[in-house]
């Protein structure tokens, strides 16, 4: 699989400097952290869930989750979990190019029963999304999905929700983070990413943001969100890819702010591109896809198709930014140094900007360089169009 991959080959040396590499789910794990992008959530009870994993997949989806938390009434579980398992099955016998599929489980305990029910058909699973992880919770869940990996003799990855109230309230978060740290630093080689669960955190203040809002106008959210990646997203070897919070709007809302899209990148025909984002309320999530990305976050949880190409287009590489990076990562610049950018317009100081260069190539193997003149409307256009 590849991101863009459902477009043509020609549109796409049409888009890309360099275009995004392939990959599989047998990749490396650094590989696959980063080639995320758009993780779109689907209750585990839909009747025609192998069809859908397909359409998705045909539609440049490259990561999902199958949920058997909240997103279905408890008294469905046990019928959710034997949907999925006759899923899987489905999906095996097809034969079918799938993503990387991964199952948010409610209880450590279901880990090594699913996996024990999915028989053969566990070599289409990535591994399980674990909520609401705590130091205590996670090490259950993880010592779970160890046992299920040595016993399936399949590679299983974790991906812990950070969205428990230890974490949110202050008095107990410096606490829960350390303890948290020390589990995925533990098990580090089986974590493949920390997602961030702020519909959770919302509700335990009982707010909502609005569609004309991002998860960072939300003070409370923003600094939490500030405090993991502060703990959990070092630089420095020692952190791990954190995703972006769920955008939970994909309807038409009656707005009380004007929309946050400016006309000029949309000139020509591709006004009609931004007609359509802003009725279906997704020029906020472009912003809140900008700020993740500006707060350290990369990649995002999505619980609608719609939201998936707005993610990917905002996560390529610009021309600007790839041949900033290679700049200050040249060998001949290992002494350190300020540099005027190729672009004319900024300083590159190779020393403190070395690690966002390093992250900036991770993006751009995997999700491409755009062309010099080619930007995200461009890329959206494509999408939309293939």
């Amino acid at each position: 699989m590849r991101h863009f991959g459902h477009i043509s080959p020609a549109v796409r040396e049409s888009l890309f400097f360099r275009e995004p590499c392939e990959f599989d789910a047998g990749s490396s794990s650094h590989l696959l952290s980063v080639a995320l992008g758009a993780t779109l959530y689907s209750p585990a009870t839909r009747p025609r869930l192998a069809d859908d994993v397909i359409k998705q997949t045909g539609q440049g989806v490259v990561s999902m989750v199958l949920c058997l938390e909240d997103s279905i009434d408890d008294a469905e579980v046990v019928g959710a979990e034997a949907n999925l398992v006759r899923q899987f099955a489905d999906l095996d016998a097809r034969n079918a190019d799938v993503p990387l599929l991964f199952v948010r489980v409610r209880e450590p305990e279901q880990i090594t029963d699913l996996v024990r029910r999915l028989g053969s058909s566990v070599r289409l699973l990535s591994g399980f999304v674990l909520p609401k992880f705590t130091e205590e919770r996670g090490e259950l869940f993880l010592e779970a999905l160890t046992a299920a990996e040595a016993d399936s003799g399949h590679r299983l990855f974790a991906m812990p929700v950070l969205e428990s109230p230890e974490l949110l309230h202050l008095e107990t978060r410096g606490e829960t983070l350390q303890g948290i740290a020390r589990t995925v630093d533990k098990y580090r080689r089986r974590v493949l990413a920390l997602r961030l669960g702020v519909t959770d955190f919302c509700s335990a203040y009982g707010l909502r943001r609005a569609p004309d809002m991002t998860a960072y106008d939300v003070q409370i959210v923003g600094a939490v969100i500030g405090d993991v990646v502060n703990v959990l997203g070092r630089s420095d070897g020692t952190g791990f890819t954190i995703t972006g919070p769920v955008w939970e709007y994909f309807r038409l809302q009656e707005r009380m702010f004007k929309p946050q899209l400016r006309r000029s990148p949309f000139m020509g025909q591709a006004e009609e591109l931004r007609t359509a984002l802003i009725e279906h309320d997704l020029d906020g999530l472009l912003r809140e896809i900008e700020l993740d990305r500006a707060n350290g976050l990369l990649g995002k949880t999505c619980i609608h198709p719609s939201h998936v190409l707005p993610v990917h287009a905002l996560s390529v590489v610009s021309h600007e930014e790839y041949t900033d990076a290679r700049d200050i990562l040249r060998p001949e610049r290992g002494g350190g140094g300020v540099l005027r950018s190729a672009y004319t317009n900024k300083m590159n100081e190779v020393k403190p900007h070395r690690a966002w260069a390093e992250r900036t190539l991770q993006r751009a193997e995997v999700f491409g360089v755009a062309r010099e003149d080619v930007g995200f409307v461009e890329l959206l256009a494509a999408g939309v169009t293939s």
